[in-house]
């Protein structure tokens, strides 16, 4: 497949307020499709990552093909499911079975131990996306499932890949952490699992840091600002809140989970269940769009990022 790279472009001015609102994966299931759509309609998600490899796909492109306002992006799958080129020539990225290793930290593990072949990745991210481009769907940006495009070869690759499949960016979650002081407050019982979330949060960041150059090289953008790892699973409305509060100048993306607990979710392995419905909740309500507007954030898509030049 060819790909023709977009046109020259330059950055939006900085003085604005200007968020994307991302709902990851689109396709997991029916009730996480169906909620993320609502948030869309009613509330402030502005962009979602689809699963190119999930279950639920054929309906999530359904969907965004009836409602082109929601922007969607590829969600590179690494870790769970099947992948959708041939595992034969996967090596050591998927088990014996021809299945993804089943988590993220099993595949950090064999990264940094050098067992992941990086064109082995190629070939399967170019599946991936080719699978979304063939649905007709024309994606906006590239971000990770479970961040598996966040370690620094990888993130090269999907920088590389974006800038040659003429998207607009790509995620480098950095994460500005508005609203977690509060969540420790308010969530004594669970402050065990957010400590967890909060190291994830932390790691991500130096690997962003880390990853700034290959951006440079690839000629691509990033948000400038990002929040939602340390409240991964805890996106209630206060928290919401509080990030709107922080939205600086700039682009900033927030990332959030929306989903319908469903019979197709609970047989995903996936620790965001309930926590899915009560961050739809959140970005779901009319109040969070009226929020934005009063503090001045445009609402945006990662076509944001870039303007012609």
């Amino acid at each position: 497949m060819v790909h023709s790279p977009r046109p020259a472009c330059a950055r939006r001015p900085s003085h604005v307020k200007q968020l994307i609102v991302n709902a990851d994966d689109f396709g997991m299931a029916p009730g996480v499709n169906r909620a993320i759509l609502e948030a869309h309609r009613t509330g402030i998600v502005t962009s979602t990552s689809l699963l190119p490899n999930s279950a639920a796909f054929d309906e999530a492109v359904a969907l965004a093909r009836a409602n082109p306002s929601l922007a969607v992006g590829v969600h590179l799958n690494l870790t769970e499911g099947r992948p959708l080129s041939n595992p034969a020539r996967l090596g050591s990225l998927v088990t014996a079975s021809g299945e993804f290793l089943g988590n993220p930290e099993a595949l950090f593990f064999r990264m940094v131990a050098g067992r992941i072949p990086l064109d082995a990745v190629e070939r399967e991210f170019h599946a991936q996306i080719d699978r979304v481009l063939a649905a007709r769907i024309p994606p906006t940006h590239l971000d990770g499932h479970q961040h598996v495009h966040m370690w620094p070869p990888v993130f090269a690759l999907t920088a590389r890949l974006a800038a040659e499949y003429g998207m607009f960016g790509i995620r480098a979650s950095r994460e500005r952490r508005a609203g977690f002081p509060g969540l420790w407050r308010r969530n004594a019982g669970l402050r065990g699992k957010m400590s967890v979330q909060a190291g994830v949060g932390l790691g991500l960041a130096f690997l962003a840091v880390a990853s700034r150059a290959a951006l440079v090289a690839a000629g691509i953008a990033s948000p400038d600002y990002f929040y939602g790892v340390s409240s991964t699973g805890y996106l209630d409305r206060r928290t919401l809140a509080d990030v709107l509060h922080d939205v600086p100048q700039g682009v900033s993306e927030l990332m959030c989970h929306p989903g319908y607990v469903d019979a197709a979710l609970e047989r995903v392995s996936t620790r965001l269940l309930r926590q899915r419905e009560t961050e739809f909740e959140a970005v779901a309500a009319p109040e969070a769009r009226i929020l934005a507007a009063q503090l001045g954030i445009e609402l945006v898509t990662y076509r944001a990022l870039m303007v012609p030049a």
